[in-house]
Parts: structure tokens; C-alpha cells; sequence
């Protein structure tokens, strides 16, 4: 079955459809939900608090949006309310007449070439360091990069989430792209100088 199958018949109270789209989605939810908190005990919370709120929200998901985009949503609001209860993010100032420069070289995604021993650590420690810098940056800033530079949604589904325009779409994630390269690059100076050189080579982008 399709989603919209499945969609319509979890709306019918058939609970094994849901838990179809569980399992299709669970994945996505959980990696969202990870990159905003940093540990797997509290992603795996916000992940199951998500879908119990995806599932008593079914019966308005109308079709207007993807249904991916839809659960994005969601799990976004979830995960800021997370933060917000926490009170514990840091806030970074953001110059506003910072111009927008897409290719500016971020490492929130690695190669997929198949690594060495070596190399496997030095991507540990650089997923660990990602981890570090998204954690500073503000929800707002984090949230975007992760749907766009890991989850790979289009600025118009970006947009659709955040109930936004294009224009502002594009202004925040070129200032989030700058805050976490201005935190990466601090993080990378105190690191070897070996993946420092791989970042400005553009071997891991």
C-alpha cells in the first residue's frame, strides 16, 4: 500500500496501518530528533512523543503538503517545545548584513567512500564535533540546517515547515550556514591539523 493508503485507514482507527508508516518514517523522525538533543535516550523519547502526536493529529493532515513534510513539521514543533522546556540552548548573534554564500564548505554530511580504520575515527570524532557545534547554535539555526544539509528537503518543503517565505528560508539558512562555520572552524583550529586540512581540501563536505 501507498501512504495515502495507509493514511486513510489509520484515520479509521486501523492501528497496523500506523504502524506501517511507523516504520517508514521512524527512521527520518528519529535522526531529527537526534541532531537537536545530541544523545540517543532523548531522541528516541522525542521520536515516540512525535508519532503519539502525528496519530492524534492524523484525522486534519489534509493532503496540502507531503506527508513527509507534515511529520517534519511535527517533530520540529516537538522538538523546539524540548528546548525550550530545557532552556539551555546558547544563543548566538548573527550579523544581519551577513550576504548569502551557498557554497560555503559545510561538513554536516561525510563522504561516502568506504573508510579505513583510520579514517573511521577521524569521521567519529568529526560527527562528534558537528554534534558539538549544531548544539550551540540557536533551535532556530539548527533546525534548518538539519532539514536542509542532512535531510535534504527543498527550500519549499523547508518553507512549508516552518510556515515561511522562500525569501526567509534562504536569509536563515545562509546565516545559520555562517554561525556553524564560525563555530566549526574554532572547534577544528583546537583539533589535528590533518582533518583540518581535509575540510579546506573539500575532501569531507
Amino acid at each position: 500500500m501507498d501512504d495515502q493508503q495507509l493514511i486513510e485507514r489509520s484515520k479509521s482507527g486501523d492501528y497496523i496501518a500506523f504502524e506501517e508508516l511507523v516504520r517508514r518514517y521512524e527512521n527520518k523522525v528519529y535522526n531529527v530528533a537526534y541532531r537537536f538533543v545530541g544523545n540517543h535516550a532523548d531522541a528516541s523519547d522525542l521520536a515516540q512523543e512525535a508519532f503519539i502526536k502525528i496519530y492524534q493529529a492524523l484525522g486534519s493532515f489534509r493532503g496540502d503538503s507531503s506527508f513527509m513534510t507534515w511529520i517534519y513539521h511535527i517533530t520540529a514543533n516537538v522538538c523546539r517545545d524540548e528546548l525550550r522546556r530545557r532552556q539551555k540552548k546558547q544563543t548566538i548573534s548573527l550579523d544581519d548584513d551577513f550576504q548569502d554564500k551557498d557554497n560555503l564548505p559545510l561538513i554536516l554530511s561525510l563522504s561516502s567512500d568506504k573508510p579505513g580504520p583510520e579514517e573511521e575515527i577521524e569521521r567519529m570524532e568529526l560527527r562528534e564535533q558537528v554534534q558539538q557545534c549544531l548544539n550551540m547554535l540557536s533551535d532556530e539555526h539548527r533546525l534548518i540546517l538539519i532539514m536542509r544539509e542532512m535531510q535534504q528537503l527543498s527550500y519549499d518543503e523547508i518553507a512549508k515547515v516552518l510556515g515561511c517565505s522562500l525569501g526567509t528560508v534562504k536569509s536563515r539558512l545562509s546565516r545559520a550556514r555562517m554561525a556553524f562555520k564560525q563555530k566549526m572552524t574554532t572547534i577544528l583550529e583546537h583539533s589535528s591539523s590533518e582533518p583540518r586540512q581535509r575540510v579546506k581540501e573539500g575532501m569531507i563536505l
